[in-house]
């Protein structure tokens, strides 16, 4: 899924009294990252009603130089959460790691151009399903996107079927029967499948 990260205006963090550190640090970002995408919903609905469209998520580019508002999570703090996470709903191990170098490149405070959110980018609809409360909480982004997995796994009886659902959406996979045609989730399905030492 493509994917890219809201800035934050400004230097927030430089300006704080003390610097925070750490998984401090990670959530004022990730704070000041929803309230960036709560603003740029609003600004979506509002430009909607003017042209009378259905709302969208507007999200301008990131300029080059500047810096992304949260650093990718370590190992230290994600592997706990996929290793329990893959053992709990016996998914290949692996595959949430290389689901969420995909999705995010391991950013948590990630926003798709699409309003797709977190580690494993849930859309907020799909979030709100799985009762997942805070789509830019590592633990809840992957066991949530871990449990929509699951349930694509066990509907389609096909790792790679699955993953077209999880990047495409289940109903372009049902229009096709099979992994859609579309470039993205090609890419998408075949590069994962190969980081599993699988045949796309």
């Amino acid at each position: 899924m493509r994917w890219l990260l809201l800035l934050i205006a400004g230097s927030a963090l430089a300006q704080d009294k003390e610097p925070l550190t750490g998984f401090a640090a990670m959530r004022a970002a990730m704070e000041k990252q929803r309230a960036a995408a709560e603003i740029q919903r609003e600004a979506g609905r509002k430009q909607a009603e003017l042209l009378k469209q259905d709302p969208l998520i507007y999200v301008t580019e990131p300029s080059p130089d500047a810096p992304p508002p949260c650093e990718p999570i370590g190992d230290a703090a994600v592997n706990p959460i996929i290793e329990s996470t893959e053992k709990k709903l016996d998914l290949e191990k692996g595959l949430l790691r290389a689901v969420i170098r995909q999705e995010s490149q391991f950013y948590p405070c990630a926003v798709s151009e699409k309003g797709a959110e977190g580690l494993m980018q849930l859309m907020p609809a799909t979030a709100e399903q799985l009762g997942v409360k805070d789509p830019f909480d590592p633990k809840q982004s992957i066991e949530g996107g871990a449990k929509y997995l699951k349930q694509l796994i066990d509907k389609y009886t096909n790792l790679g079927t699955a993953l077209g659902a999880y990047n495409a959406g289940p109903g372009a996979v049902d229009e096709v029967k099979g992994i859609p045609d579309i470039p993205e989730t090609r890419n998408y399905v075949d590069s994962i499948l190969q980081s599993l030492g699988k045949k796309p």
